[in-house]
This record gives structure tokens, C-alpha cells and sequence, in this order.
């Protein structure tokens, strides 16, 4: 084992490379930050392609009364998304503060 790594995790003097250390001290506050930020993207672009269908089929006139329901499904599904992304970076903003 090299000399110049550290034995253990707690002994990581923020000195030696402070943007490292920021980052690993973010990283353990907000685990999967990163993954959970990607899921709200799919999640939310799923739900913005399923509202595009469901409004070209009301526009159309087919099934209206089944495809109103869903719409509104997919809107609430994408306006949550955005407020989960939206929550996500203003946590992430407020960790880098600190």
C-alpha cells in the first residue's frame, strides 16, 4: 500500500484537495442524489409522452370519458416530477452552502 493514501476514511485532511472532499462530504449527505435526480427525469418524461397520447386522443374524440382520467393522471404525474426535481436541486444548493 502506497504511503501516500490515507488509512482510513477519517483521517482525510480536507487540505490536501478541497474540492474532493467537498464532493465526498456531499455525496454522504445525499446518497443517490444522482440516481434519483435521473429517475424524476424518466419518471417525468414517461408521464409528459403518456399526457401527449392521452391528449391527442381526446382531441381525436375517441373514448373521451376513459382518456380524461388518465390525462389528468399523467399531468399530476408530471407536475410531481418536477416538484421532486426542483425539491432535489434546492437541497442539493443548500448542502453546498454548508
Amino acid at each position: 500500500m502506497p504511503d501516500s493514501l490515507p488509512k482510513s476514511p477519517r483521517r482525510l485532511d480536507p487540505k490536501v484537495d478541497p474540492e474532493l472532499y467537498a464532493q465526498l462530504r456531499a455525496e454522504l449527505k445525499a446518497p443517490y442524489r444522482g440516481l434519483r435526480q435521473f429517475v424524476y427525469v424518466g419518471l417525468g418524461a414517461s408521464g409528459l409522452i403518456g399526457a401527449f397520447v392521452f391528449l391527442t386522443q381526446i382531441l381525436a374524440g375517441r373514448e373521451v370519458e376513459a382518456a380524461l382520467p388518465n390525462l389528468a393522471l399523467q399531468v399530476g404525474v408530471v407536475a410531481l416530477m418536477i416538484w421532486l426535481f426542483r425539491l432535489e436541486q434546492r437541497w442539493g444548493k443548500k448542502a453546498k452552502a454548508k
